[in-house]
């Protein structure tokens, strides 16, 4: 269980990482930028994963994960002014969450917390929040794809280079590691 909390911070370093990134290659005005009037931009999609950590996190072995002083449909009625604030309020937000992940032991994980009233193991709490961040992470990088376009820099194996990347890895002997860690 311990290779788990191990393997499941680097998760959420590495989906954080992913969108500090795209918000990289980004500018004040991107950050607002939407498809169509009922997608989410940058900003607000930021906005949201921000609240929803600050609400799971915060006295996370304690008190249940949706707090009454979240006021979770504001996080998707405008973003941030610009791209420091959202940069600011972002890092805040998983400086939470790493702060809590840190201080969880092996025996937490099997620990009851709530969320909206509905019991779960610690470690489904946490694979949950992982897959609703990545979600809204691939949404983030997705729309900093479009806003780019050419310009983009690829986050992960770029287009067509594929055979080198994998000739670099299987060039390496076996080895038990995390995928993250070549990043």
């Amino acid at each position: 269980m311990r290779d788990y909390l191990s393997s499941i911070i680097k998760q959420f370093r590495y989906y954080k990482e992913l969108a500090d990134k795209t918000f990289d290659q980004i500018n004040d005005t991107d950050i607002d930028w939407r498809y169509n009037p009922e997608s989410n931009s940058i900003s607000i999609l930021a906005k949201h994963i921000a609240g929803n950590l600050r609400s799971r996190f915060t006295n996370f072995l304690s008190e249940d994960g949706e707090k009454n002083w979240r006021k979770r449909d504001d996080e998707f009625v405008a973003g941030y002014d610009d791209k420091k604030e959202l940069q600011q309020s972002w890092d805040d937000a998983w400086r939470i969450l790493f702060s809590e992940l840190d201080a969880l032991k092996e025996s937490d994980l099997n620990r009851i917390v709530y969320i909206r009233n509905q019991g779960h193991t610690v470690a489904e709490a946490l694979n949950r929040q992982l897959a609703h961040y990545a979600y809204h992470v691939g949404q983030i990088v997705m729309i900093g794809k479009m806003i780019r376009n050419e310009k983009w820099s690829s986050l992960s194996i770029p287009k067509g280079q594929s055979e080198i990347y994998n000739k670099e890895k299987f060039g390496k002997e076996k080895g038990r590691r995390h995928f993250t860690e070549d990043l």
